[in-house]
């Protein structure tokens, strides 16, 4: 209960001042004419005053409310290093007990993990949501059980009460770690590129850890190599990558046994290499309609230099024209073939018969550029089946389709092949053609014909297209750690030309330049993962009608199968949600690749050495605490508002006397009529009192 007098006038307020005025203003006067009964007018005066405001006792019915002690707990990555996670837990029984032992106040929990996307601890958003919950008023203090490692401090809230840190982790915890201070996006494939790195060392480090440290390097988990590095410095480190793509370079600090974790020993930096340029070599035999398609697909590809020559005057020619008067360029056959063949990523023969002009020895080189890593694309026409065909070369012994002297002046439609429709080279291939593209239905529309087709004998490699009478027209196939294709028709420009429609002409055309370069997105055989925050999505391309599933091994070592599906011919995906972020390694037997989910360097990570520094100006705000739990339990005291609420061994919380009304009474003191018979009683007696006495004449 708690009472207090309320005046509700009888008459406005602006009145009842006058009237109070007026009434000290008659005393006055009173006292200065000597009336002898002035002390009893004063109390008539105020007696009639009191009515007119009618006083009133207000009496309240009140509830008291319990005080709020919120805590909230980390169980970020951080917390789960060494007993960090047996630390917290045992100091918030601790606090359990403590509150539980004060009369009317209550705990409460709140917990929170790592923030989404590697946003690191949260510790300010998840206190500033729970006091969002619970009434300002009721608050009398906060502890937040952590090891120190927020990551939005700035976000803090205002709080009305004191605050506490109760410290999780030990005086005597160290840490090495491994930073990327740098690391590209992208590389020229052949160019080194330069990361920086550095690796060192956290908290109390043991003496003798000496100043070097040993680091392993390996890229797409590969046999890693092992150097000795300086701790404490940056260290610059060119690598040049291995292949286009996608390459995933893993750094690893082997662990010390007393150090707090090897989380942050590793680290994982994705680069995808880009070619500078693609060189290609195109020789024409001669001149024809199907020259102009290579060279204006080639020319149009920004990134490709195209060094063309065409034959236009074989030796057997005899004209009789001099040789000096002829505004021909000599072919550099000794500069191509001998000397810089190997700065080529792909040579074309565009209907290319052997004349002499290229003695077998270059032809022969051209052999060993395609068996160490080089492609040769021949574009066929009538030449190849003859006695000069190039395929009676050293090249033949690579070729993949052996001509049978037959050339088929008849018009066809070339299709593409069961195998053909799993090979990234052609499947598809029919929504590409022009018609394809204005149309619903692709698969309904036909291409245009082509007029000749050179038979061919398929010895090695994928036939991929057939034409005329369903024999072999485009065929694949590899060599060594090379590439060979033969295309058995010069009339692949009827496509460009729009004959009897057209067709993908461009699309197959820049295709399989691009997989004669070794674009890894042609691979037919290729295993591929990209993945989008934890989930991974894995791809895997095949020639064969069935695909193996893939085991998946985790950064904890542990092994997890995941069977593929069939997208369409060729293709086999899936998806897997990783569990945490780390490199992930993924086979099936055949294939290998490998993935990090998440960040180079885990935010949780970038410091593991508990520490109050950041909490520390917030808490020195709130004339708070900072206790280590290492150090023994602490006591829970009240104090009172603006003292300090910690000391040696206890922090304090600040009692809020929060409480809510059940019900207000209100009385009047005395009924108006009441404080109008005082008043009346008082003024006849000032009469008859100053009657008796007399009233002295001035």
């Amino acid at each position: 209960m708690d009472g207090s007098v309320i005046f509700d006038p009888l008459v406005p307020l602006p009145i009842l001042w006058v009237a109070t005025a007026l009434g000290f203003l008659f005393i006055a006067l009173a006292l200065w004419r000597r009336l002898s009964g002035w002390w009893l007018r004063g109390p008539a005066i105020a007696a009639l005053l009191l009515g007119i405001a009618n006083p009133s006792l207000q009496t309240e019915d009140r509830d008291r409310l319990t005080d709020i002690v919120i805590a909230i707990v980390d169980e970020s990555a951080s917390q789960q290093i060494a007993d960090r996670a047996d630390q917290s837990a045992e100091a918030l029984a601790a606090l359990e007990a403590e509150i539980a032992q004060l009369e009317n106040t209550e705990l409460r929990i709140a917990t929170l993990g790592d923030g989404e996307g590697d946003q690191g601890t949260l510790l300010m958003s998840a206190l500033a949501e729970v006091m969002a919950e619970e009434p300002r008023a009721r608050i009398a203090g906060t502890v937040l059980i952590t090891d120190g490692q927020v990551h939005d401090i700035e976000r803090a809230p205002d709080l009305p009460a004191p605050l506490h840190v109760l410290l999780t982790g030990r005086p005597d915890d160290w840490d090495r770690r491994l930073v990327i201070e740098n690391a590209p996006a992208f590389a020229i494939l052949g160019e080194p590129v330069t990361l920086t790195l550095r690796i060192e060392d956290q908290g109390a480090v043991p003496a003798d850890m000496g100043d070097m440290a040993s680091i392993e390097i390996s890229i797409d988990g590969g046999e890693p190599q092992r150097f000795d590095v300086p701790v404490g410095r940056d260290l610059d480190l060119p690598v040049t990558l291995p292949h286009g793509g996608m390459n995933v370079l893993q750094f690893t600090v082997p662990p010390e046994e007393s150090e707090l974790t090897d989380r942050n020993n590793a680290a994982v930096v994705q680069i995808n290499g880009v070619r500078d340029r693609l060189r290609v070599l195109l020789v024409s035999g001669a001149p024809h309609p199907g020259e102009r398609t290579w060279r204006n697909l080639l020319k149009s590809d920004s990134s490709v230099d195209l060094v063309h020559f065409t034959i236009l005057r074989p030796p057997e020619k005899q004209d009789g024209v001099p040789v000096n008067e002829l505004s021909l360029i000599a072919f550099p056959t000794r500069e191509l073939f001998l000397e810089k063949i190997d700065e080529f990523d792909l040579i074309i023969f565009d209907r290319y018969q052997r004349r002499g002009i290229l003695p077998s020895i270059y032809l022969d080189n051209a052999r060993g550029y395609v068996e160490t890593g080089g492609a040769v694309l021949i574009a066929a026409g009538p030449d190849y089946a003859t006695a000069n065909s190039i395929f009676r070369s050293p090249l033949g012994e690579i070729i993949p389709g052996a001509p049978t002297g037959r050339v088929i002046e008849q018009g066809f439609t070339p299709e593409v092949t069961e195998i053909g429709e799993r090979h990234p080279v052609t499947e598809g291939l029919a929504a590409h053609s022009p018609r394809a593209m204005l149309a619903d239905e692709a698969d309904d529309l036909p291409w245009g014909r082509w007029m000749r087709h050179v038979d061919v004998e398929a010895t090695s490699g994928d036939a991929v297209m057939t034409g005329a009478e369903g024999r072999p027209l485009l065929v694949l196939d590899r060599v060594g750690e090379g590439r060979v294709a033969l295309l058995a028709s010069d009339h692949a420009w009827l496509w460009s030309r729009g004959y009897e429609g057209g067709g993908p002409q461009l699309e197959l055309l820049r295709r399989l330049a691009h997989w004669m370069m070794k674009e890894p997105e042609l691979e037919e055989e290729a295993m591929s993962v990209s993945a989008v925050g934890q989930t991974m999505t894995i791809t895997r391309r095949t020639l064969s009608e069935t695909a193996n599933d893939v085991d998946v091994t985790g950064p904890d070592g542990e092994t997890v199968t995941v069977p593929l599906e069939e997208s369409r011919p060729g293709l086999f995906t899936t998806t897997y949600e990783g569990p945490e972020i780390g490199l992930y390694r993924l086979s099936d037997g055949e294939k290998e690749a490998v993935i990090a989910l998440g960040p180079a360097a885990p935010r949780e990570f970038e410091a593991t050495i508990a520490t109050s520094a950041v909490l520390d100006p917030l808490v020195d705000a709130r004339r708070g605490g900072v206790m280590p739990i290492s150090e023994g339990a602490v006591d829970i005291r009240r104090v009172r508002e603006g003292r300090p609420a910690a000391g040696r061994g206890w922090i304090g919380i600040t009692p809020r006397e929060a409480f809510l009304t059940a019900d207000i009474t209100v009385r009047p003191i005395l009924p108006a009529w009441l404080f109008l018979l005082v008043a009346t009683l008082l003024a006849i007696g000032a009469w008859l009192w100053e009657g008796r006495r007399g009233t002295p004449v001035r």
